[in-house]
């Protein structure tokens, strides 16, 4: 669950990002986190957990470095045991912004799930602090985490898997890498499963900004799928073997792009008044990426 917000603050927003996030060219996402985090006067922590390379994260203390933030550390916790360390937790409360970056969304739960860590991550966004994840970063995040599953348009029972993530937010469960993926399916029967669940399926390249308002705005140069059960009147997912096709009734889809906004407590699409131009950044050479695995 998210950790009450205290008195006199206001919870820092979201960003979950869909993975193969621009670093190079435009970085739209890359520059709303910044912004986020405080500008030049940021100080990031960046958690390579979810990274199965030995030097994962690393790229980032380039990248966030060169657009002028005032510090970037690398919280190398990479067995359950750093989760305990006090200077790891010292590095967290006084982050101003938090990433997360991509691998395997079960390494990253399984080593900080129920650790002073997790529970720092929670606490430091309740209290203002922006969390950003990419890929499996971004699938960590929800309460709800979806472990793994095949790809497909049709949902089909088994094709999702469940386990339990960081937390930051109960009102949405996440998929990554959404439209290379062809993951639209898992999606779906994950809402079926209950549909008090918002479904954010996001491209790649694309992220979901919500703030302390539950609204979601879409960011970046693909689309986020909201996949809303509440109207669902039917579903047999409770009676099917693994391997068949589901059938429901009533579930409402909808694809936005850079602008489009979602409220995710009236489940109402906002469009946009006016689309902003694309803001320019230098160029930076392109680093090594974590491949989601899952």
């Amino acid at each position: 669950m998210p950790s009450p917000v205290p008195d006199g603050h206001v919870r820092g927003a979201l960003l979950p990002i869909g993975g193969a996030m621009d670093l190079q060219r435009r970085r739209l996402i890359l520059l709303r986190f910044f912004d986020l985090a405080g500008g030049t006067n940021a100080r990031i922590v960046v958690i390579p957990t979810a990274s199965e390379l030995p030097d994962g994260g690393r790229e980032y203390l380039e990248v966030f470095g060169n657009l002028g933030v005032a510090s970037v550390d690398l919280l190398p916790v990479r067995e359950r045991i750093n989760a305990n360390d006090p200077k790891a937790l010292e590095i967290i409360s006084h982050a101003t912004g938090i990433f997360m970056t991509g691998g395997n969304q079960l390494k990253l739960t399984a080593v900080l799930g129920g650790t002073p860590v997790a529970t720092a991550i929670r606490r430091a966004n309740a209290r203002g602090v922006p969390v950003a994840g990419t890929s499996a970063g971004a699938s960590a995040m929800s309460a709800h985490m979806i472990a793994y599953g095949a790809k497909g348009l049709v949902p089909r029972y088994g094709m999702v898997q469940f386990g339990p993530g960081l937390g930051l937010t109960n009102r949405v469960v996440l998929d990554q890498h959404f439209g290379a993926r062809h993951r639209l399916g898992r999606l779906i029967a994950a809402v079926s499963f209950n549909p008090f669940l918002i479904g954010l399926g996001l491209d790649e390249n694309t992220a979901a900004e919500i703030d302390d308002d539950h609204l979601m705005q879409v960011i970046g140069e693909g689309s986020v799928t909201v996949v809303d059960g509440a109207g669902i009147t039917y579903s047999n997912i409770h009676q099917l073997k693994v391997g068949q096709k589901e059938a429901i009734v009533g579930v409402k889809l909808h694809v936005l792009t850079r602008g489009w906004s979602y409220d995710l407590i009236k489940r109402e699409v906002i469009p946009p008044v006016v689309m902003p131009p694309l803001p320019v950044a230098p160029r930076l050479e392109q680093p090594a990426a974590d491949s989601d695995i899952v």
